[in-house]
């Protein structure tokens, strides 16, 4: 079955998105120097450690038109998280909430209007 390997983050500023990412959830963003086309401001995303069933790859590019997807990030524990959220400019849409044969989730809008979903796994 197709899993989600990758993700793209979309920015009205690069370089805010990358900060509040950094400092919320640790990933690891450089920018890439491979690509030619520099307008697109790309920034390699590496969120951790590999871990079965999960990706752990993506990019923050110049936003160039509306992006609908919405991924969601597997953490250890929401709470402190959406603690950070309003101090760094992001917004909290969703509070956490519990859901049955999920655990816990959560949604917040990041510094450029991105919506991204908080997950963590319900202990089994």
């Amino acid at each position: 079955m197709p899993n989600i390997a990758y993700f793209q983050i979309p920015a009205d500023d690069v370089a805010r998105a990358r900060k509040f990412y950094r400092t919320l959830l640790g990933w690891a963003i450089e920018p890439d120097t491979t690509l030619e086309d520099t307008s697109l401001e790309w920034q390699n995303v590496v969120t951790g450690e590999p871990e079965e069933g999960t990706m752990n790859m993506g990019g923050i590019y110049k936003r160039m038109g509306p992006s609908p997807i919405m991924n969601f990030v597997k953490v250890g524990d929401i709470d402190p998280l959406l603690a950070k959220v309003e101090k760094l400019g992001g917004k909290i849409m969703m509070p956490k909430s519990g859901i049955r044969n999920v655990g816990l989730v959560a949604v917040i809008q990041d510094t450029e209007g991105n919506a991204i979903g908080l997950w963590k796994p319900e202990q089994g």
